[in-house]
């Protein structure tokens, strides 16, 4: 098996919901939306087990992790998952984003997503974000292609207000 496959210069996004989490159409949705603005994906698909997660991060290097959940389970789930993630030596600094229904009362707090930042995500969305501030996220990622960077309109540093990006450096 290949560690790392060859790419034809897109961006490797691997996609996955948290473990609990079974359902589909988030993630046929977000792939589609993902390949249709230039980037490889790599749908893990639904159930996805936390060191399954890391064993394919760790595998095919991705430049980012999206994890998708719909079943209100994000908060504990992607916490746990991310905590792993951010543990493990290879696969620690890749940037990984989650969003959809995070928690199971009412939709996202700033203290949800607050702690979700504190666990280590690198953004936060809840399920009524705008796709186009998630495309720009994805843009702004380090390693974007000139084409893409170049298509994000430009913006004040406040305007990714549905996403909040942690502001600590993970490079120590």
């Amino acid at each position: 098996m290949r560690t790392v496959a060859q790419r034809d210069g897109r961006r490797r996004i691997l996609l996955s919901t948290v473990s609990s989490d079974a359902h589909t159409w988030n993630l046929v949705f977000l792939q589609l939306l993902l390949e249709e603005s230039g980037h490889e994906v790599v749908n893990l698909g639904p159930c996805v087990p936390d060191q399954l997660l890391i064993d394919t991060a760790r595998r095919i290097r991705p430049d980012a992790v999206v994890i998708s959940t719909v079943n209100g389970h994000g908060e504990l789930d992607g916490a746990r998952a991310i905590r792993k993630l951010r543990a493990d030596p290879v696969a620690q600094d890749i940037p990984v984003i989650i969003g959809g229904k995070l928690g199971t009362i009412g939709e996202t707090s700033d203290s949800t997503a607050g702690s979700l930042i504190e666990a280590g995500f690198d953004a936060v969305f809840s399920d009524t974000a705008d796709t186009a501030v998630f495309g720009r996220l994805l843009a702004a990622l380090p390693g974007a292609r000139a084409a893409a960077l170049s298509a994000a309109p430009e913006q004040p540093s406040d305007a990714l207000p549905q996403a909040r990006r942690i502001t600590k450096d993970r490079q120590a």
